[in-house]
């Protein structure tokens, strides 16, 4: 009698790619925080910002895109929070992952990667203000060094609505020290 083991079904596995975001990715980051800005509970923003806007907005050195199969499913990147000299290694994050792609571990790639890039260019101090809602927003934060300072109750409306977000900050351990 011949011993016939069961081999578990091997599925491929699509590897991440991680690489600057470039003004031709626009189209794809659009479409990506239109979703967010769906949800009710990514940002206060109410419509996707021309390219201009939003390139002004954020940190050149620090702007990601997650590509599988050549496609962008995903963004992060830092904005300032003050202009004044001494924030100058302070900046806020924010990472959106297509709605199609949530749940695999594309924005604990990208956040990572960001953490990463954020540290070889001189920031000391990532916060993230995150609705209470975003549950799974906050955790994963929580999961690559971030902790909760506070909430800040009642921080804007949003049709109508007030919200709450949670403050959350990563301090580096390179960078400041």
């Amino acid at each position: 009698m011949e011993n016939h083991a069961v081999l578990p079904k091997v599925t491929a596995v699509k590897m991440i790619n991680l690489q600057a975001l470039v003004p031709s990715d626009w189209e794809a980051v659009s479409r990506i925080y239109k979703e967010g800005i769906a949800t009710k509970m990514a940002t206060f923003e109410t419509e996707v910002p021309s390219w201009e806007e939003w390139d002004k907005k954020y940190i050149d050195s620090c702007r990601l895109v997650a590509q599988l199969d050549d496609q962008v499913v995903g963004f992060a990147v830092l904005s300032k929070v003050s202009d004044r000299f001494v924030y100058r290694g302070v900046a806020e994050v924010s990472v959106y992952v297509s709605e199609s792609f949530r749940g695999q571990g594309i924005g604990e790639s990208l956040l990572k990667k960001l953490i990463t890039e954020s540290e070889a260019n001189g920031f000391w101090s990532l916060q993230a203000g995150i609705f209470s809602e975003n549950k799974a927003s906050i955790e994963l934060h929580k999961k690559c060094g971030f902790r909760n300072i506070g909430i800040k109750e009642r921080i804007g409306q949003l049709d109508g609505k007030w919200y709450n977000n949670h403050f959350l900050e990563r301090r580096s351990k390179t960078v400041g020290n």
